[in-house]
């Protein structure tokens, strides 16, 4: 073990015998009592120092091993400890790529601080490499999550869309002024490789132990996810249920982000068979107004050639959202838009969530098995200690 404090977390001494690493409460810790002999050792943990040297060195400090080896396990413990050589095989691999890493090193500072375990922040950054994400839209909100999660490390992010890009679809972080007129689907490729840190890697490279989810995984590797994110926002607000039929039968996580009439709407992100889906989100509605069917009927054939109130920051903030509980997601974690979708409309942007619980006479097999996030290899939230 090559111990390194994480260098995310900001560090001070809070009195003579406590320090306090991190400054934000939701990764705050504070350790103590701490001495001046202990808390000079602190600065030997770089990540350049086996356990041997560091028990050596640390007898100049008068520290004996006993009290090195308790420090350590403490650090570690609360989530402060990273190991430069901890990760396994692919991270080992990601460690060889410098250019890529150096582009990262933000999003892995990140992933220490959330992941305690040391090598888990490299771990998951290698295994994004190892999967393969389908964005359906190409439009404001819809390219710049394929640009967020190229450039976040997702080896595999395709984009399908139709038609041309107009001057409307040009955002920042999403499709160039240059795309105008060029087919959305080359344009959102060509954003989606400019965008990532390196060359994906080809089948079988990099890939190791890493976990890659849904029920195409046997073949090289299958869609972890699905982010719906389609141009018209009545597509994300009331999704057609007989759209995303072939994803839950094959067991797809899907995630729906859009903005519609000047609202964002990020989620439900849809665990197949485990929450509640686009069917059972028509049917609540129903069950609330039995006059939605109606109108829903009458504003999917309306006419398609509407202006959308898509503002751009509003479009961004979604984009942001949306690709932040993706990556979670990918990472093990089940984000807060799981089984919940969240709203926020301009000019307030108040976040607001609402719980998309299964429905009884829904056919996608929810009810009853809302323990089945596991069946998509997600651990329990880890403990935190916070200071």
């Amino acid at each position: 073990m090559h111990p390194m404090l994480k260098p995310a977390l900001r560090r001070a001494w809070r009195g003579r015998n406590t320090v306090q690493f991190g400054v934000t409460p939701a990764h705050a810790v504070k350790v103590g009592p701490m001495d001046i002999a202990t808390g000079s050792f602190l600065e030997l943990l770089d990540g350049t120092r086996g356990m041997p040297l560091l028990h050596e060195e640390a007898r100049t400090l008068n520290l004996t091993e006993r009290q090195v080896d308790t420090l350590v396990s403490r650090l570690a413990q609360a989530g402060l400890i990273d190991d430069v050589r901890a990760g396994g095989p692919e991270a080992d691999a990601l460690r060889n790529r410098s250019d890529v890493l150096e582009r990262q090193r933000p999003d892995l500072a990140s992933l220490s601080v959330v992941h305690p375990e040391p090598g888990g922040a490299l771990r998951r950054l290698a295994a994004r490499r190892a999967m393969r994400v389908q964005v359906r839209g190409a439009g404001r909100v819809g390219a710049t999550i394929a640009a967020v999660l190229s450039g976040s490390g997702v080896g595999r992010v395709e984009v399908l869309d139709g038609g041309v890009a107009e001057p409307s679809d040009v955002a920042p972080g999403g499709l160039p002024v240059t795309a105008v007129g060029e087919r959305r689907d080359t344009a959102a490729r060509q954003l989606v490789r400019r965008s990532a840190p390196g060359p994906a890697p080809r089948t079988g490279e990099d890939t190791g132990g890493a976990t890659v989810r849904g029920a195409a995984a046997g073949a090289g590797p299958g869609l972890s996810l699905i982010v719906v994110a389609p141009r018209d926002g009545l597509a994300v607000y009331a999704p057609d249920p007989r759209g995303a039929e072939p994803w839950i039968d094959s067991g797809t996580p899907h995630l729906y982000a859009g903005v519609i009439e000047a609202t964002g709407v990020v989620g439900p992100l849809v665990l197949p068979g485990g929450t509640g889906c686009a069917g059972c989100l028509d049917l609540h509605r129903t069950d609330r107004d039995p006059q939605w069917p109606r109108m829903l009927a009458q504003w999917r054939s309306g006419r398609r050639n509407a202006v959308q109130a898509c503002d751009l920051g509003l479009a961004t903030a979604v984009a942001g959202f949306a690709a932040a509980q993706a990556l979670a997601f990918l990472d093990g974690e089940l984000p807060a838009a799981t089984g919940a979708r969240w709203e926020a409309a301009l000019p307030l942007l108040d976040w607001r969530s609402e719980r998309i619980g299964p429905h009884l006479n829904c056919s996608c097999g929810a009810v009853g098995h809302t323990g089945r996030e596991r069946a998509f290899g997600l651990g329990s939230p880890h403990d935190t200690m916070a200071g």
